[in-house]
């Protein structure tokens, strides 16, 4: 006679292999749905983002002093070799604050999705135990970034105030709109590579290598102008280059605190014209931050179709 033990495992060994789990029907309801999920666990998520800050320090002697490490070492690097050395500074006015936004906002992208991307295989444990909303991982992930862009928000600010080159005018409305549309993307592409990434472990190692590509395609640490005058007889080269949603992200957050690139400046005795920015950039970034959304959209949907499995696959 079978025991209740061996009736449990031949119940067991009879479901489907594949169970989707909260994966909805594939219409944006499906995708509200989620949403609201995730809101319902909202403490979880602080605590996972709190969790994740506290543990990226911890036994650290100087604790969050370390996420100003890295961002300010990048900052000497590229002043002192690319600015000095190579000359880039000759033609960009206040260089050190050009460099630095480019940085701050690239460092928030960047930490978005090479830890979103690990976000659900490094939780296997939480995964395994208990039930929530997966993406509440890539979410965490997030949220942890955010933490650290605002703090090296804050140093640039200071450092913008005390040399007196605070913008005070509407372009910094480009701030939050720059921004916002790192958030979406950054959200989206986190979502979708970390629930890839749990079946394809070499998405985290490729990921790497196309973020250290899409650095260089990004207006970091170079200017725009540089970028018209290299393809100043090939105009269409603009238009693709700006297929890049973080590229005229980042033209919108340097337009909005980077107040020399809008002011004619003199350096070693010659006169730098303000900033040229592109054409319609406002309706880029409306266009930028719909695509967004579009790519979020899906990114969520792919995420629920796939997330049945990852349980089996940790």
């Amino acid at each position: 006679m079978a025991t209740q033990a061996e009736v449990r495992a031949e119940r067991l060994a009879q479901l489907p292999f594949e169970v989707s789990v909260n994966a909805g029907p594939q219409s944006f309801g499906g995708f509200v749905a989620a949403v609201k999920e995730i809101v319902s666990h909202r403490e979880l998520l602080d605590l996972l983002i709190r969790r994740e800050l506290k543990s990226r320090y911890k036994d650290s002697t100087l604790g969050f002093f370390w996420s100003l490490v890295k961002p300010l070492t990048q900052l000497l690097i590229y002043y002192v070799f690319i600015g000095q050395v190579l000359q880039a500074s000759r033609g960009v006015p206040d260089f050190a604050i050009f460099v630095f936004s480019g940085l701050t906002l690239w460092g928030l992208y960047s930490e978005i999705i090479t830890t979103g991307t690990s976000s659900i295989v490094t939780n296997a444990g939480l995964i395994k135990k208990v039930y929530l909303p997966r993406e509440i991982f890539p979410l965490a992930a997030t949220g942890s970034a955010v933490f650290n862009f605002l703090i090296q928000l804050g140093i640039l600010l200071i450092a913008i105030i005390a040399l007196g080159q605070f913008p005070v005018s509407l372009n910094l409305l480009y701030v939050p709109a720059g921004v916002a549309i790192v958030l979406i993307w950054g959200i989206a592409l986190a979502i979708l590579l970390s629930a890839l990434n749990v079946y394809l472990r070499d998405i985290q190692y490729l990921v790497e290598v196309a973020m250290l590509l899409l650095f260089w395609a990004s207006p970091i640490v170079y200017s725009w102008k540089l970028i018209t005058d290299a393809a100043a007889s090939h105009a269409w080269l603009l238009d693709v280059y700006l297929l890049n949603p973080i590229s005229i992200a980042m033209l919108a957050f340097q337009r909005g605190l980077w107040k020399a690139g809008s002011e004619t400046r003199t350096i070693d005795d010659r006169v730098i014209p303000p900033q040229a920015w592109p054409h319609y950039m406002d309706l880029q970034l409306l266009g930028a931050a719909i695509a967004g959304l579009i790519v979020l959209f899906i990114a969520q949907r792919v995420f629920s179709r796939l997330q049945g499995n990852f349980a089996q696959e940790i």
